[in-house]
């Protein structure tokens, strides 16, 4: 059985780490409120370029930049997108459970070719230590998030897209919602798709175009993938800050429960030990009154 100092050792241990929980939701609060108003400011240019391209897109258009081409598919590239630190919850998790679900529901069985790039270190060190094919990975963007990432790590794909090393790319990120709710999303990044009620917005205006419409497609292909990834980028950002405050608000309650636990632990252990001590003064002077 625990000793009352033990006890008070552990109080004093739970005390410390509910300070320290409460400190780390209080900086995730302030970072969050940071991200939240640059996916924010985000979203609408992400969606205006990705409406402009649809808009300015026509069947025989379609055909003639690589970026828009349905190849047949044999090697597909995996992004995966998870934070670089933990103590975030289920946050990293349910992202890797999705993505190794991705490719061993849907691309192994179909006996397609595979690799992962990782942007953040968990889900690096995840998929690094069962072996799976990784082809690249950023590390650390998350610690000071910038356009020139997005811009980097767009060039790489669109790169290894056009040379061939892949045919597909799906990115597997948390789409931010709310302070408390993160969505998994599967997106497909390359080749550049519309679903049908985009396309059939488009409008039946004659338009004139300088230079021309090919020529203007094509110099805004690489700005609407730089646009997702950068919208991308910060959609998970945001999620794991948001993943952060809940489970330090969830690590300090479990914390003050614990330590009102252990106070009672410890009140019941002080009262029954100086109950002992006083059955033990009375039977000591019993005893000397007998004899």
């Amino acid at each position: 059985m625990a000793t009352l100092r033990d006890i008070r050792r552990r109080i004093k241990g739970v005390q410390n780490t509910e300070q320290i929980t409460k400190a780390m939701k209080m900086v995730a609060a302030a970072k969050l409120r940071r991200a939240q108003e640059n996916v924010i400011s985000a979203r609408p240019y992400a969606r205006k370029i990705s409406g402009l391209v649809n808009h300015l897109l026509t069947d025989e258009l379609s055909g003639t930049n690589e970026l828009l081409l349905n190849r047949q598919t044999k090697k597909v590239l995996v992004v995966v997108l998870t934070s670089d630190r933990g103590l975030c919850g289920a946050f990293n998790t349910n992202i890797l459970k999705e993505a190794v679900r991705l490719i061993e529901e849907d691309l192994i069985p179909q006996q397609l070719e595979y690799s992962l790039f990782c942007i953040g270190k968990k889900g690096f060190d995840f998929f690094r230590k069962r072996d799976y094919s990784i082809t690249g990975n950023a590390i650390g963007v998350f610690g000071h998030l910038k356009f020139t990432d997005a811009l980097s790590i767009s060039s790489e794909m669109i790169s290894g897209y056009l040379k061939g090393d892949f045919d597909k790319i799906v990115v597997v990120y948390n789409e931010f919602k709310s302070v408390v709710r993160q969505e998994i999303v599967r997106e497909q990044y390359l080749p550049i798709s519309f679903n049908e009620g985009e396309k059939t917005k488009r409008s039946t205006v004659d338009y004139i175009f300088e230079p021309g419409q090919k020529e203007i497609i094509d110099s805004l292909l690489p700005k609407h993938l730089q646009s997702q990834m950068w919208r991308i980028l910060l959609e998970s950002n945001a999620s794991e800050f948001g993943a952060r405050m809940t489970a330090m608000d969830n690590a300090s309650t479990n914390a003050k429960d614990l330590i009102r636990s252990l106070k009672i632990t410890y009140n019941k252990a002080r009262q029954a030990a100086i109950t002992k001590e006083i059955l033990e003064v009375v039977s000591g002077a019993n005893a000397s009154k007998s004899a």
